[in-house]
């Protein structure tokens, strides 16, 4: 790669990460600069407390399936975990230690994902979410199960990789 055409791209993957989308959506939601309410920040966070849970949970379908990059992305785990966190903090720590002992026992973190996904509208339930976060943890738990299909059958097989490496 020349070195103009590397320059060229870095340039323009800061412009690209420049773009604040908690400042887009809140203006575009409550027109608010989110700069200017809550703690002032521009995180995701503030966005959620300025913006309200719908556009926080918008972030795991957009990271799940990302219009710019043929609805191919991730599978929800992280940003569910960002998103539903700030919504459902109580629930989340419960979750964390859930996922953290199934990955400890197992060492399959899909496993310990997806086992969390499944008991976390549970969790939402125990600590007292109300319904609508309820209905939210309930399809993103569908959605995540779904998208780890393939994790699953790896499972049931005795194929899927360990953390740590090594064999079953």
């Amino acid at each position: 790669m020349s070195p103009s055409l590397a320059a060229t791209l870095v340039a323009g993957a800061y412009l690209l990460g420049s773009v604040s989308w908690s400042v887009v959506i809140v203006k575009l939601i409550q027109g608010l600069d989110v700069r200017t309410v809550g703690s002032g920040n521009a995180g995701a966070t503030n966005a959620l407390r300025a913006a309200g849970k719908k556009a926080g949970v918008a972030v795991v379908l957009g990271h799940v399936f990302p219009v710019f990059f043929g609805f191919r992305g991730g599978k929800g785990v992280a940003t569910a975990l960002g998103a539903l966190g700030t919504l459902a903090p109580s629930a989340m720590a419960l979750g964390v230690v859930v996922f953290l002992a199934v990955v400890a026992w197992k060492r399959y973190v899909s496993l310990g994902s997806i086992v969390t996904a499944v008991i976390f509208p549970l969790l939402v339930w125990i600590t007292g979410g109300g319904p609508w976060l309820l209905l939210a943890s309930g399809a993103i738990a569908i959605l995540i199960v779904t998208k780890h299909s393939r994790n699953l059958q790896r499972l049931k097989r005795g194929t899927e990789p360990r953390l740590g490496g090594g064999g079953r």
